[in-house]
């Protein structure tokens, strides 16, 4: 589907690439930016995923012209007020994946939408409950996915997905990190 402006996505996530040209949109990747992944503390979970994808909007690095649309987005997963990010070694991993067992948590996905004149940020919280998880169950998941580079160190689309998850409440397509069905809705108006 042709928009009459050139989109952008700024994200390395090869799931948010996927997704977005499940769309049908023309897009082009540009991770170029200056902003660094830090929340500020003592910010509320549900704040911090719209803080980073602000962030990501703001600290692209270049200034848009006038017939493109900037997107960025960010996922976090938030169990007990707690956020999980990205995992950073094994034993992060793994504990992320003991928190999450046998319990309820939410995935909370923060969106930026801007040209050269406007801006618009949204989020969509999606409740994903887990089975319990047996430590071998985790081991093998964390050996064969490697899921380090996915908030709550899962993709609801992998293995783990199949086997550990009994029920999402909300959109599907949240947990694996972009809202897409919202996405369409605020693209359409911001155009």
């Amino acid at each position: 589907m042709s928009t009459g402006k050139r989109i952008i996505l700024g994200s390395n996530s090869p799931r948010r690439r996927e997704l977005l040209a499940g769309l049908g949109l023309e897009f082009t990747v540009d991770t170029g930016n200056s902003f660094s992944e830090s929340p500020e503390p003592g910010v509320e979970a549900h704040q911090v995923p719209v803080d980073m994808s602000l962030g990501k909007s703001h600290g692209f690095h270049r200034t848009l012209a006038d017939d493109e649309i900037l997107i960025t987005a960010d996922t976090v997963v938030i169990i007990g007020g707690k956020v999980l990010g990205k995992p950073h070694s094994r034993e992060e991993a793994e504990d992320m994946l003991h928190t999450l067992s046998g319990r309820r948590h939410e995935v909370v996905t923060a969106v930026t939408i801007r040209d050269s004149r406007r801006e618009e940020c949204f989020s969509v919280t999606s409740a994903v409950q887990f089975c319990e998880l047996e430590d071998r169950e985790i081991d093998y998941y964390i050996d064969k996915f490697r899921p380090y580079d996915k908030a709550g160190a899962y993709g609801v689309q992998e293995w783990i997905g199949y086997v550990g998850i009994s029920r999402i409440e909300g959109s599907f397509y949240n947990v694996m990190g972009l809202p897409v069905q919202r996405l369409w809705q605020e693209l359409k108006k911001f155009l």
